[in-house]
């Protein structure tokens, strides 16, 4: 179910629009001193400072100039609509090289590189202008080898119009590559100032370092390739070579440090430019907003914290609820009472059931997602049917948690659909899905690997649950149900060793197919960060449920928490045990290094380690407030076994 229109347009119009509209008056108004940064460091020279800054001053006040920054600010209106339009609170993960390379090929990224492209010529004709001198014109009256005038093309201004595409071209796809779009929230709550204070060495340092290798990377494909653009342009302007100067597509021409000094320059300002609409995009958005727990008018009722909380569209509205959330159960008494608090008439906490509902929700939904994670990588990536003593297992475990929730879709927040290929369970529709299953539907599977995929008969040996990747390797079974039921029926059925091998060779797959197979083959790093690409929600739910249950043990007048306390505790139990199996996996221990040369978001990359944190510290947060009073609450004996663990201080 979509989110509500009504909701919708209050909280796009009323919040996000107007955030996003001065994320880009700020980048506009930043246009000019950083402008005049821009030309001094263009036109500075060691022997005539007094000079170079009065030639600045005096080109800052001309008219080009002016009609300069008109069109920067329109370059910087545009890049802050495309990221209003492409940003995410929830990275898309590649799973494999051929998902990545499916990403950067998708219709909406060729549209955002195409935008990129022309924003990047703007930017770089306004260079090539402030700068002056020989970048200034793209054609020039010159003479022919007989002595006639004509107009030449001047490759000092083409080269770095080119530069400008090539750039911005460069910028959006690294931008997909590096999740650039995606936006994380602070741990740590600062102004806007000093959010921006603190990362603005970061972003000099990341345009500078991003612009050098850009203008390496074009500088060596504008010596192969340049003579293209080169010749169109001259072709299309009716512009002619100068003999009389060496052309720029040559070691000759390349080896000019002025010139390649004024591509850097130049690239650096244009992504400096796009990072601080970037980074104040960022800072604005995730700004902290409270909602009302409670309204006394009904038309306001959409817009209060229980409601929120549960719509799904748009993903920013449900992370900043959950955000709040996390916030008034810490540091808000008063909103907490009303979180407590019975509706008036009837005496009912719909506050608190309808809070504590959603928690409960994400936190089921990840425990079921890591419980179809691991089942995939126990069976070596097959797809496998949960066996009846399994779902028998989950069902029990989570009865209690089943029970405090109303009927409702299984999964609240979906995971991003790179982790996941095919759909596993007993019929199509399942929701659980895996993230190491073939897919045997592409053409581009081998017909040996739609034969090793294939779900084995009920007969087989091979059939039912395999709890460790290790038990594939073992020799066949000696004793089995179908091989007992053969010796008293008198009817021996085939062994995998006695099926006769078929005579006709399987047809070996081309080159082209093994190469896109190997492209398509997951990365259990990637695959493991996209599972817990969200759980910065499950951090907020996590926290928010056990800050108010720790208030609840003080301020909670009615008991209203007291009555879901052992749904909670199992919810947190079920998913610390299924966190801990998926730590138990090589690849998911190991924390990955934050590359601080890109304004790329990493955070998410280790989510799931300050998953695994919160939710012990979570538990010892209500271990501690309610010590030996939790012997009291019905559970499991294996969760209780568990509970009294942390009361021990053993975990």
């Amino acid at each position: 179910m979509m989110f509500s229109t009504e909701t919708s347009c209050w909280f796009i119009r009323k919040v996000i629009c107007w955030r996003a509209t001065a994320s880009i008056a700020w980048s506009v108004l930043l246009l000019p001193p950083t402008t005049a940064v821009f030309v001094i460091l263009s036109r500075f020279s060691l022997f005539h400072p007094f000079q170079t800054i009065s030639e600045c001053l005096s080109l800052l006040m001309s008219a080009s100039s002016v009609f300069s920054l008109i069109l920067l600010g329109g370059v910087i209106i545009m890049a802050g609509f495309l990221t209003l339009e492409y940003y995410t609170v929830i990275p898309t993960i590649a799973c494999s090289k051929i998902a990545l390379l499916g990403q950067l090929l998708h219709p909406r990224q060729f549209i955002n590189s195409l935008a990129h492209c022309l924003m990047g010529i703007i930017v770089g004709w306004c260079c090539a202008i402030t700068i002056g001198c020989r970048y200034e014109m793209l054609g020039y009256p010159c003479k022919n080898s007989d002595g006639y005038p004509q107009m030449c093309v001047n490759e000092y201004h083409l080269i770095i119009l080119l530069a400008g595409a090539f750039v911005g071209f460069s910028h959006s796809l690294l931008g997909v590559i590096h999740n650039i779009n995606y936006i994380s929230f602070q741990t740590v709550q600062q102004y806007k100032y000093f959010r921006f204070k603190g990362s603005l060495p970061l972003v000099v340092m990341c345009s500078a370092t991003q612009a050098f290798y850009s203008i390496k990377n074009y500088v060596v494909l504008y010596f192969f390739l340049g003579y293209i653009p080169r010749a169109w342009i001259c072709k299309t302007l009716n512009l002619h070579l100068d003999s009389s100067i060496h052309p720029l597509d040559s070691i000759a021409g390349l080896l000019d440090l002025s010139l390649l000094y004024h591509l850097w320059i130049s690239a650096t300002f244009l992504l400096f430019t796009w990072y601080i609409t970037l980074l104040l995009f960022r800072i604005f958005v995730t700004e902290v907003y409270t909602f009302p727990v409670q309204s006394s008018f009904t038309e306001d009722s959409h817009q209060c914290l229980p409601k929120v909380i549960t719509e799904k569209q748009p993903m920013i509205l449900k992370f900043l609820a959950l955000q709040d959330l996390a916030l008034l159960s810490q540091h808000s008494p008063s909103r907490r009472s009303e979180v407590f608090s019975l509706s008036q008439p009837g005496g009912h906490p719909h506050n608190w059931n309808a809070i504590s509902k959603e928690c409960l929700a994400l936190l089921a939904d990840l425990t079921q997602r890591l419980v179809a994670y691991h089942e995939t990588v126990a069976t070596n990536g097959r797809a496998k049917t949960l066996s009846n003593g399994s779902e028998r297992k989950i069902s029990s475990e989570t009865s209690s948690t089943e029970d405090m929730m109303s009927p409702r879709p299984t999964f609240l927040m979906k995971t991003p659909t790179s982790v996941f290929a095919r759909s596993v369970g007993r019929s199509s529709q399942s929701p659980l899905t895996i993230p190491f299953t073939p897919d045997l539907d592409s053409p581009f599977a081998s017909p040996a690997l739609r034969r090793l995929a294939a779900a084995p008969e009920q007969g087989s040996p091979w059939h039912g649950s395999v709890q460790s990747p290790h038990v594939m390797r073992k020799a066949p079974k000696l004793w089995s149900t179908s091989t007992a039921d053969s010796l008293f029926n008198g009817s021996p059925e085939p062994t995998p060793a006695s099926v006769p091998s078929p005579k006709k060779e399987a047809t070996k797959p081309s080159f082209l197919v093994q190469f896109l197979q190997n492209r398509k083959e997951q990365l259990p790093e990637a695959s493991s960060q996209a599972l817990f690409a969200d759980s910065q929600a499950h951090i907020w739910a996590l926290e928010g449920l056990s800050y108010l249950v720790q208030a609840s043990f003080t301020e909670d007048q009615f008991g209203v928490v007291q009555t879901t306390l052992p749904s909670i505790l199992s919810s947190m139990l079920l998913l610390q045990e299924a966190v801990d199996r998926h730590f138990k996996l090589p690849h998911a221990s190991s924390k990955p290094v934050r590359s601080t040369s890109t304004m790329g978001d990493s955070t998410y990359k280790t989510l799931r380690f300050a998953l695994r944190a919160t939710l012990k510290t979570a538990l010892y947060r209500i271990t501690t407030t309610f010590g030996d009073h939790l012997k009291a609450v019905e559970m499991s004996a294996e969760h209780r076994k568990r509970l009294q663990q942390f009361l021990e201080y053993k975990e």
